[in-house]
């Protein structure tokens, strides 16, 4: 048996409220999964998440994306993005050009031999995560996008409530 923080949470109750709880069970989750698709990534098709989350933005934009919306988009900073997309132009899955509007700004886009590779780890990856789900009901899932819309809601309430 492996024993995570949600395990310890739930061999002593008493010493955990339930929110705590839902929180360590969220986040062993989280864990699981993401580690069993970095795995597969790379097992399968040599690559980071990090470089297929960067190339999921990119085939969402086929004109391309400067440098700070991707690193919006993907919630990391500005210097994460620079390192992975020097990766990928190096690998020819990217093409970086100056911006026509803006001389300083960098825009990015998949080449087509990058979008087409990552159009195939995307079809596995898809079924990869039906695998991982696939013991919930059409309704589990149902349930879950539900509830876990109403966790999100919550949380960012909270964020912007949160004391200065």
């Amino acid at each position: 048996m492996i024993l995570d923080s949600e395990t310890k949470a739930v061999e002593l109750p008493e010493d955990h409220g339930d929110e705590l709880r839902l929180w360590l069970r969220l986040l062993t989750c989280t864990n699981l999964i993401e580690g069993e698709v970095r795995s597969r990534l790379r097992d399968r098709f040599d690559v980071t998440l990090p470089r297929f989350d960067l190339m999921a933005q990119l085939d969402k934009a086929p004109d391309g994306m400067t440098l700070s919306d991707v690193s919006k988009r993907m919630m990391v900073s500005n210097g994460n993005v620079t390192g992975l997309v020097e990766r990928l132009v190096e690998s020819g899955h990217i093409d970086r050009r100056t911006s026509d509007q803006d001389r300083r700004v960098q825009v990015i886009r998949l080449t087509k031999a990058g979008r087409a590779e990552f159009r195939k780890m995307a079809a596995e990856h898809e079924i990869w995560i039906a695998e991982i789900f696939a013991d919930l009901s059409e309704k589990d899932v149902r349930d879950l996008m539900r509830l876990l819309a109403k966790t999100k809601l919550s949380a960012r309430k909270a964020t912007e409530r949160k004391p200065a």
